[in-house]
């Protein structure tokens, strides 16, 4: 008997395009023998993507997106408002990837479709901005600027190489700006280059030394980075060791919160998910066990 009744298949026709016929074919039948009827929609645009995920939320029981960390972000948007969320799945096919890598998706295709079949599902967070939503991250200064000096063709063609040239260009021009943060229990200020409220623990495919984040406890995990130097990458990889003595950084702060208020001068870009949208000051909000997602059997975050 089908474990689901309905499903929407979203795939971008951009996204993994060299081998798309194949990925299809590879995935499909695999991902049919537990949905009893599937419907099958390709995108071209961001646009495209967020109605269809409107119209057909409200019939489906699952979401399959087929896509890289921009279309899951069009569609987390287009969903978490809605008061009728259908159960998603994701099947990587873009860059990093990022969040499918903390719900312990497989890489690989048609391991991914095998593990939306097997319909392991967990509720995990999301933030909310304004009337943005964002399921990774958001971040301000470095990383921000990082996303805005990646060249679209490099990124196609090197793909993961690509953040980590940009990341080393930014890393050189990064500029200092003033902050202040206001949250529940620890309301630091002062000058930094870099602040990320984290949900995810994945950037770029790479996993950041944050042991504490986790997608479903209703926090946030928020890291200030005050100056981009080898002082700074030393502390955020000690974070890692569980002896590590916070209280002696001097480059960077973290702590956990379910809200805050971000305040800077001058204004920065903001980046949710890899998408810059909006400039600071912000609110931010944790919505717990706002969604619920397929996730992989060897998952913490469950």
């Amino acid at each position: 008997m089908p474990r689901y009744q309905k499903a929407l298949f979203l795939f971008n026709s951009r996204a993994g395009s060299e081998d798309l016929e194949e990925k299809l074919a590879k995935t499909l039948p695999i991902l049919s023998q537990s949905i009893k009827v599937m419907t099958i929609i390709q995108t071209s645009s961001v646009e495209e993507a967020t109605e269809s995920c409107v119209k057909f939320s409200g019939e489906i029981d699952l979401l399959i997106i087929f896509g890289g960390d921009g279309t899951l972000h069009a569609c987390i948007n287009a969903v978490a408002p809605l008061k009728k969320r259908p159960v998603i799945g994701i099947l990587p096919a873009g860059t990093a990837n990022d969040f499918s890598r903390m719900l312990k998706i497989p890489q690989e295709l048609e391991q991914a479709a095998r593990t939306i079949a097997a319909g392991n599902v967990t509720e995990v967070d999301i933030g909310k901005a304004d009337d943005r939503y964002f399921l990774n991250f958001w971040g301000i200064g470095l990383v921000a600027e990082t996303s805005q000096n990646i060249d679209k063709d490099r990124k196609k063609n090197l793909g993961v190489l690509s953040y980590v040239m940009s990341t080393i260009r930014t890393v050189n021009q990064a500029e200092i700006f003033h902050y202040e943060v206001i949250s529940e229990k620890h309301s630091p200020k002062g000058e930094a280059v870099m602040i990320m409220v984290l949900n995810g623990k994945f950037l770029g495919t790479t996993e950041l030394p944050v042991p504490s984040i986790r997608a479903n406890d209703g926090k946030f995990d928020v890291l200030i980075i005050k100056e981009s130097n080898l002082a700074a990458f030393r502390e955020l990889i000690s974070m890692r060791s569980p002896n590590a003595d916070r209280e002696q950084f001097t480059e960077l702060e973290h702590f956990q919160t379910s809200k805050l208020k971000i305040i800077t001068s001058p204004e920065k870009d903001i980046d949710m998910d890899g998408e810059i949208s909006g400039t600071t000051p912000k609110e931010i909000t944790v919505l717990p066990g706002h969604l619920q997602m397929i996730k992989g059997m060897d998952n913490e975050n469950g």
